[in-house]
Parts: structure tokens; C-alpha cells; sequence
């Protein structure tokens, strides 16, 4: 049975500062760093939410120059249907303040342009009661993100309390997290460090890469577990957050994860063989907890493993 939640929300005085470096369009810069689509650009600074230098701007083709500030206010209304969908999830643990979820490969966390149902949020409402709404209707409860092909564990959270908590433990990078990747190539190091920024693509803003501009610092553990013959399965531990950091930095020291289909190629449905594996906190009720789960058994399929 589906219940269907019509509600609307409105995204009041978020603020997004980006510099330039270069001379671009301006709608053509906000769309190059940035996750909004042309249309939500050209709405934005219809409704004086763009300024550059302080100055306010009025039309998509204002140049921007080398060195200016640009300042986003984002105050976009839409409106959106939440179903609660009764999809199968399984829970690796459970009390009175949090949900942690083992997410499957291939599901995506929340609602997005052209994933308006079938998220792991879509199941949450059908599930769970109690979700915090600190993220707004379409992310209730969701406190932090895995990529939609990675597999592995994510928290909820189950009132605003607890996800204020949560929040600012993973802001304060105390939330520790562990991923296991199977990589193209054997890794013969003992471990390798990589700390260099990740920034998006200047010229494709659905990825992410390694540069110097509009970046921000990223910091991976990679530690190989065990090699075969053209694999190694690997343990990565995060410093930092960044989108699809595991992903660039493995590409980046040229061992790129199989089946990853944004920066290597696709292999099969489950796609890119990386999985969130644990989870490790001071729990708001002061305890230590540790929680980890199982590689899925489709994580090794399709690939000779011979040593």
C-alpha cells in the first residue's frame, strides 16, 4: 500500500559563496560549480538571489570576471510528492535516537529531479514513524549521504535532537567511517596516504575530480586487505567528506574501482564495488558504538579472483 504526502518547501536564506577564476557567463559559472540546473539558475536570479562583489544581478548572461565573488541565495518554492513506499530495507541496528541502515547498491538516499520515488527516504516513511525533519520534507532524517551504487551502512536520525548531534559530530569528522573497495590493479604498498583537493569538473558538473580550483581538501587511508592476480580488495578510512571522494581519489593513484560507472566503466548491475562497511560514534547517550556490516555476496561476482 503507498500513502501518498503532498507538501510544499521553501529553501530560505542559503547561501552558497563561490570566486571565479576566469571570465564566464554568470549562469554558465553558478551551473559549472554547482548541483542547479539551467531553469533553477535563470529562477534564482529572476527572484534576486545572485550577487556578484555585493552588486545584484539580473540577467543569465551577466559576465563575471577573474577574482569576483559570487554569493547564491537560494529561495526556490516547489512542490513535491513524498510517498511512503514499502520497499525493502534492512536495519543493522536500532533504539529511541537513531536508524542505522544497511542500504542496498543502486538505490538513491532522497528524492531528486528524475528519482522522485523508490529512494531509501520513500521507504523510511512507510517504515518509520519518527523521522527528524531538520533537512526539510524530502530528507527526513538523513543526517549524512552515500552515493547511490555504493552500498553500506547510513544513519538516520529519529528527532531533531539527535540528528543536531549527529550533524555536528560528522561536521567535527568524529562520526568514523570504513569502506571496502575492490580496485583494478594489484596494490603492493603497505598503505597509501592521499591528501589532495577535490573540486567538480569544470567541464562535466556531474563529476567530481582532483584540482586546485573551487576545491576543497580531501584526505583518504587506503590500506590493501588482499591482492590477486589483476584486483586488490582494499579498506579505505575518511579524513574528510567530499562527493564521490573515495571514487576520485582510487582514479587519481590509478586504481580505479570495478564497476564504478562514472569514473571507470560498468561491469554489471550492481555497478561500482565500494561499500560502506562501518560505523563508529559516541552515541548522544555517551556510550561508544561500533556498528559494521557484511560485503554484499553480489560484491564479487563477475570477476576472476584468481591470486
Amino acid at each position: 500500500m503507498q500513502i501518498y504526502v503532498i507538501m510544499k518547501y521553501m529553501l530560505l536564506n542559503k547561501e552558497i559563496e563561490l570566486k571565479s577564476t576566469e571570465k564566464i557567463r554568470i549562469d554558465k559559472f553558478i551551473s559549472d560549480n554547482s548541483d542547479f540546473s539551467r531553469n533553477e539558475i535563470k529562477e534564482i536570479i529572476d527572484t534576486y538571489g545572485v550577487f556578484v562583489d555585493g552588486i545584484l544581478v539580473r540577467k543569465v548572461k551577466f559576465m563575471v570576471n577573474e577574482g569576483q565573488t559570487v554569493v547564491i541565495k537560494e529561495k526556490i518554492q516547489k512542490e513535491i510528492d513524498m510517498i511512503a513506499q514499502n520497499i525493502e530495507i534492512e536495519v543493522a541496528y536500532e533504539d529511541d535516537h537513531i536508524i542505522i541502515i544497511n542500504k542496498k547498491s543502486g538505490m538513491v538516499v532522497h528524492p531528486a529531479p528524475g528519482n522522485k520515488d523508490g529512494t531509501l527516504v520513500n521507504a523510511l516513511l512507510y517504515h518509520f514513524k519518527d523521522l527528524s525533519d531538520l533537512n526539510g520534507v524530502i530528507r527526513p532524517g538523513i543526517v549524512h549521504r552515500i552515493d547511490k551504487h555504493t552500498s553500506g551502512l547510513i544513519l538516520i536520525a529519529k528527532n531533531n535532537t539527535s540528528h543536531k548531534y549527529f550533524a555536528q559530530l560528522i561536521k567535527e569528522h568524529k562520526v568514523n567511517r570504513f569502506y571496502k573497495a575492490l580496485v583494478i590493479g594489484k596494490m603492493l604498498n603497505n598503505v597509501i596516504h592521499i591528501n589532495v583537493p577535490i573540486g567538480r569538473n569544470i567541464n562535466d558538473r556531474q563529476k567530481m575530480t582532483v584540482t586546485k580550483l573551487n576545491s576543497k581538501e580531501a584526505i583518504t587511508h587506503v590500506f590493501p586487505e588482499k591482492v590477486y592476480k589483476n584486483y586488490t580488495l582494499v579498506r579505505c578510512e575518511l579524513e574528510t567528506g567530499r562527493t564521490h571522494q573515495i571514487r576520485v581519489h582510487l582514479k587519481y593513484v590509478n586504481f580505479p574501482i570495478v564497476g564504478d560507472p562514472t569514473y571507470g566503466r560498468t561491469l554489471d548491475d550492481f555497478n561500482q564495488r565500494l561499500h560502506a562497511y562501518k560505523l563508529s560514534f559516541i552515541h548522544i547517550t555517551g556510550e561508544f558504538l561500533e556498528i559494521e556490516s557484511e560485503l554484499p555476496k553480489e560484491f564479487f561476482q563477475n570477476i576472476d579472483l584468481d591470486l
